[in-house]
């Protein structure tokens, strides 16, 4: 591992130097300032050249910051001559605009994409991916970890012969079936539909929940919305338990207070592919580590080993 160097950005260091203690690398200083006229400028303060470059940055509030300053360390170990360069992004913010829904807007999934590879990025490795069609608009390879394994070692710690897991829409239908069967679990879907200034409704759950167990899975909790909706259906259903997972626990605008809030919620869970605040101090909530699985990837993407089969081991 001796040609490779890693990097952090300012938006979750500590994810970072998790990430290097697993692949048993330093961490490499950089220095990101701002100037008087607010613009920011970022150093890479160790030798890059023609070294195996990983610069890890998750796009966390405030997104844009993160964002330019990303796109300021990739073209400085561009300009530092690394042998290539790739961008270990947890979360991919932009990702939930994927398509043209409404006259006249753009599609930022592929737009950021297109300026991470202008660039310099010469490869992307994330996590959870909200559509995967997000995954075509990079013209650089990407490697597309989840994070379905980490949660289901977490669930299998209690009893799961009456669990049930329930997708809140059809968007998520694949991921929740992949994850009921880690478990051993039934599957269940809630029928969605989003309107304008973000409200959703749930029509009906397809599936049974009655006395059952459920673990709510969704790739993301941003205000919390979907769920709290989704909570109405199992209530009324009869679900006799209610637990809530995702990857990127965004929790935005109080919505890990509402949602732990909810006397029947058990527990909430969720990964650190962005920092969580106020994480310790909820006793409901309980937030896992990616960083061994991002280690070992990037660990394969450096010895030219196939990522992929993480998924099959």
């Amino acid at each position: 591992m001796a040609e490779i160097a890693v990097f952090s950005g300012t938006a979750h260091p500590a994810l970072a130097a998790e990430i290097c203690a697993a692949l048993g690398v330093p961490l490499s200083p950089s220095r990101v300032q701002r100037f008087a006229n607010d613009c920011l400028g970022v150093q890479l303060q160790a030798n890059c050249r023609e070294r195996d470059v990983f610069l890890v940055q998750t796009l966390s509030p405030p997104v844009q910051e993160h964002l330019v300053e990303l796109l300021l360390m990739i073209d400085a170990a561009r300009g530092a001559s690394a042998s290539r360069i790739t961008v270990v992004m947890p979360h991919y913010a932009y990702a939930r605009s994927d398509k043209k829904d409404a006259p006249r807007i753009s599609i930022g999934g592929r737009l950021v994409a297109d300026l991470l590879v202008a660039a310099g990025a010469g490869r992307v490795l994330t996590t959870a991916l909200h559509s995967p069609q997000v995954h075509g608009f990079f013209s650089v390879p990407v490697d597309h970890l989840h994070a379905l394994r980490e949660l289901a070692g977490h669930f299998r710690r209690t009893d799961m012969a009456n669990a049930v897991v329930v997708s809140p829409d059809l968007g998520y239908a694949k991921e929740a079936a992949a994850f009921a069967r880690l478990l051993g679990a039934g599957v269940a879907m809630g029928a969605k539909q989003r309107y304008e200034n973000d409200r959703v409704e749930i029509s009906t759950i397809i599936g049974e929940v009655r006395g059952k167990d459920v673990i709510v899975i969704d790739d993301e909790i941003a205000k919390g919305s979907t769920i709290l909706e989704l909570l109405g259906h199992l209530r009324r259903q009869g679900a006799r338990s209610i637990r809530v997972a995702c990857t990127h626990g965004l929790f935005s605008g109080g919505a890990l207070e509402r949602l732990g809030g909810q006397k029947d919620i058990l527990e909430i869970v969720c990964t650190n592919t962005v920092p969580v605040n106020g994480a310790a101090h909820h006793p409901k909530l309980t937030v896992l580590s990616i960083a061994p699985a991002m280690a070992e990837a990037m660990r394969r993407i450096h010895a030219g080993e196939s990522v992929s089969e993480l998924f099959h081991a």
